[in-house]
């Protein structure tokens, strides 16, 4: 990628400014070693780097990953995503498995983001420096030497989770790769504690650029938490989590002195492990470049002293596509306490209810209601208007015809339109949806009461027509102006819908 700054990037290298950490790696030539710019070791001589925008790029040049520096651990590099949404979206179906089927995928994860395959790889090559497949495979191998050197799962399951077809292929590329066998970066690791509770789960890191609003962040999720599914408690997330008819549950904690999440998974089936992560890495919105978005955002005097008061603010996702659309539909036209009570009620009717394990939260009761159980339900038995209740079959039965439905698929304003084709779900549910679950950063519901209300900011009233022109400015990243209104917007509550 031709815009990286030899000089630039060797002074961050040089002075090992984390503000670098995550915007670009760089290969020693000297030694075949690609490293995070934070790197502890000795920095080599300037002719002996090459700087790459991707670990991919740097893997596909042939340098294999530190040992010291962890590139695995690098935060997102997200800066580019506002003006070049396709990639992100090829990106979060790859994290999806995509690829798992090698180069004959290409094709296939182009259609879906509605270009042809050559142009697909041009903007992989553009932003990333490396092909999709390379992105792909160097995502399988990151993850598995996290799981070798953070857990003590067998190395036959690692093999399993990180998506490779057979222990021996996850060892041919460990040797290739590092030049040395799985096991012996484990050995690294540091040991198992001695009084290891059976029902500990596996705990894996999430690297984040700072800043990042952690109080924020779980003041919005604690005011959305459904009985039985979700808790916040004690400084952390904790929920239910179901996967191809599995249940398990998921603890997430901050530790802002490590600038990581820290995700504790208890699930029976290792190979849901980078879906689970994925999920949380769209809840807690991990990958955002929240500086280059403040920066932005701050050239408007409305948002300015709003970004100025939450730096760190970051836009959460939803869990799951169709929870989040259930979520809408339940909270259209009423407040978000009464939404609430609302989905407590819908997951006691039709969810599946979850057996107590060791280690569990015993507030972790039920997981939320799958399509299939939500279509076949009596929903006559909540109190919604029947519109409503008919909107959420609608909703339950479009999803069972199409899993892509909640897919990051084509444009933003596809997207819109595959949504609104749904029987109850009107624009400003569409594009909820896709600001929380298609995590489209420059999805805007301008309709939104607590928009309106944060955007006059003392003045009688706007309109969603006005608020639009106003935000136009603002792109591409009017989802993030969006949450800073609503935050503020909910320093007051007022009556009526209540702030997003």
């Amino acid at each position: 990628m031709s815009s990286l700054d030899r000089l630039s990037c060797y002074r961050a290298l040089r002075t090992r400014d984390a503000r670098f950490d995550g915007r670009f790696f760089v290969g020693v030539t000297s030694t075949g070693i690609y490293c995070r710019p934070i790197c502890p070791a000795r920095t080599a001589r300037f002719e002996n780097c090459q700087f790459f925008p991707s670990a991919a790029a740097a893997q596909e040049a042939g340098f294999r990953p530190c040992l010291r520096c962890r590139p695995e651990r690098a935060p997102d590099f997200a800066s580019w995503r506002g003006s070049s949404n396709t990639v992100s979206r090829a990106l979060a179906l790859i994290a999806d498995g995509a690829l798992d089927g090698g180069e004959a995928g290409v094709e296939a994860l182009a259609e879906r983001v509605g270009l042809g395959s050559r142009q697909l790889r041009r903007l992989f090559e553009q932003h990333l420096g490396a092909s999709p497949l390379a992105v792909a495979q160097t995502r399988r191998v990151l993850f598995a030497k996290q799981l070798v050197q953070e857990t003590r799962m067998p190395l036959s399951k690692v093999a399993l989770a990180a998506g490779f077809g057979s222990v021996r292929r996850f060892n041919d590329t460990f040797h290739r790769l590092f030049r040395r066998p799985p096991s012996s970066l484990r050995r690294k690791a540091p040991p198992e504690p001695p009084c290891r509770a059976p029902g500990a789960g596996v705990t894996l890191r999430l690297c984040y650029r700072p800043p990042y609003d952690w109080g924020a962040m779980l003041e919005h999720l604690g005011a959305r938490a459904i009985a039985g599914v979700e808790v916040v408690t004690g400084g952390a997330y904790l929920r239910t989590v179901a996967q191809e008819g599995l249940l398990g549950t998921v603890e997430v904690r901050h530790e802002p002195e490590r600038r990581w999440l820290a995700a504790t998974i208890r699930f029976p089936d290792v190979c849901a492990l980078p879906a689970i992560l994925e999920s949380v890495r769209r809840v807690f919105d991990v990958g955002a470049d929240i500086q280059t978005i403040g920066a932005h955002l701050s050239q408007d005097p409305l948002l300015a002293p709003l970004v100025a008061l939450r730096p760190g603010l970051r836009a959460p996702g939803g869990w799951d596509g169709f929870e989040l659309a259930v979520r809408a539909v339940l909270g259209q036209q009423i407040s978000l306490s009464a939404a609430r009570r609302l989905a407590a009620q819908l997951v006691t009717l039709c969810g599946e209810e979850v057996s107590w394990t060791e280690g569990q939260h015993p507030a972790l009761t039920h997981a939320f209601p799958t399509p299939r159980q939500l279509a076949s339900a009596d929903l006559d038995r909540l109190g919604m208007p029947a519109a409503r209740r008919a909107a959420l079959r609608a909703l339950a039965e479009a999803a069972v015809a199409d899993r892509q439905l909640f897919r990051p698929l084509g444009s933003v304003e596809e997207a819109i339109e595959r949504l609104r084709g749904i029987r109850g779900i009107g624009e400003w549910t569409a594009q909820y949806i896709a600001l929380r679950a298609l995590r489209e950063t420059d999805a805007f519901p301008a309709s939104d009461l607590g928009l309106l209300r944060g955007a006059a900011r003392g003045a009688r009233r706007t309109t969603p027509a006005a608020l639009l022109r106003r935000a136009e400015p603002w792109r591409p990243w009017r989802a993030y102006a969006a949450q800073h209104l609503w935050t503020t917007d909910a320093v007051a509550p007022r009556n009526g819908k209540d702030a997003r």
